[in-house]
């Protein structure tokens, strides 16, 4: 669990980077590359004072992949009409040509007043897919970074960066879209009128079994228990269920596995998919379920899901929002 923490991270240089494209493609030689970068190995916080000292019940929590962030501005006004004092994000650029090589985390936070945790998932290696180039007015990456998020308008306490257990399935020469690194968590402690709960945004693996997914989130649930022992959780994200196992999302044996070890899904209703094309995802091969809360000692009152259409119809994102209610503690 990575917990050093930084206003502003460190950035390979062009050169640096260009020179990770042609490394033998082994998870030896990744795990040494990603060992060596300062920006992989720490958290980068910033935005707004907090605005309360608590939450107060009951309170809304919004978790969205938001599709690396083309659109910010827009984005947050989404997120601003659900009332969610507490923001999940994954999919977040930082410093790629694809979103004009801005900071949507920190452009999100500012429109909403929140405070952040960032975290680097991927260090990108290339301009991203060929739709993604027809964004791209620069023919390079000033930074660089690909990552999740979590923002509140309360103070996040201990942030903490968990880099998920995968086998460097996005640093092979096959791949349209080299990069370095290994998806993550972003997590940290939250206040309420109740006591401190643990808050996670997370994004599981895509290019995988439903088994590999499984012990992404297991290693995922040890290591914040290990963090915070006893206190409440909840994880929210894209969870890509049904990815790779024929889009059914009930055939993904996490499931089975977090209600064992006490926790509930949220998800919305069962028959509603969260993804849609999108202006990069322009033709999927079909509509999924991926967009879940997972939580342990919380009463969960309602969950469902926000389209990312804007008022024009425009998608935001290939993937709808996922909002849950937040009624209090339970045992």
């Amino acid at each position: 669990m990575i917990r050093n923490t930084v206003s502003a991270f460190t950035i390979p240089s062009h050169e640096q980077r260009k020179s990770f494209v042609s490394l033998e493609k082994t998870p030896a030689v990744h795990a040494a590359t990603l060992t060596s970068l300062v920006c992989m190995n720490t958290l980068r916080v910033g935005g707004a004072e907090a605005e309360v000292e608590v939450l107060s019940f009951p309170f809304t929590v919004a978790a969205w992949n938001l599709e690396r962030c083309l659109f910010p501005e827009e984005s947050a006004a989404k997120l601003r009409a659900t009332g969610a004092p507490l923001v999940l994000l994954s999919e977040m650029d930082e410093g790629m040509a694809r979103t004009e090589q801005r900071d949507p985390t920190a452009v999100v936070a500012g429109e909403l007043g929140m405070n952040y945790a960032y975290g680097v998932e991927f260090l990108e290696l290339s301009l991203g897919s060929e739709i993604e180039h027809s964004f791209c007015r620069d023919d390079f990456n000033e930074k660089g970074f690909h990552g999740n998020a979590l923002m509140a308008s309360v103070a996040l306490k201990d942030a903490f960066l968990f880099r998920l257990p995968g086998e460097a399935v996005w640093f092979k020469d096959s791949n349209e879209q080299p990069r370095v690194g290994e998806r993550c968590a972003i997590g940290a402690i939250v206040e309420t009128e109740a006591g401190p709960f643990v808050a996670v945004s997370v994004h599981l693996e895509s290019v995988a079994t439903a088994a590999y997914r499984e012990r992404q989130m297991a290693a995922l649930i040890d290591a914040v228990e290990a963090f915070a022992p006893g206190l409440p959780i909840l994880i929210g994200g894209d969870l890509n269920t049904g990815n790779h196992t024929g889009g059914d999302f009930s055939a993904d044996t996490l499931f089975a596995m977090v209600e064992a070890r006490g926790f509930r899904c949220h998800g919305g209703p069962l028959d509603q998919a969260s993804t849609r094309p999108s202006l990069i995802t322009r033709f999927p091969a079909r509509a999924m379920k991926l967009d879940w809360f997972v939580s342990r000692g919380l009463a969960i009152g309602e969950s469902h899901l926000v389209s990312s259409l804007n008022e024009e119809g425009k998608p935001l994102s290939d993937h709808d929002m996922v909002v849950c209610t937040i009624e209090g503690f339970s045992t």
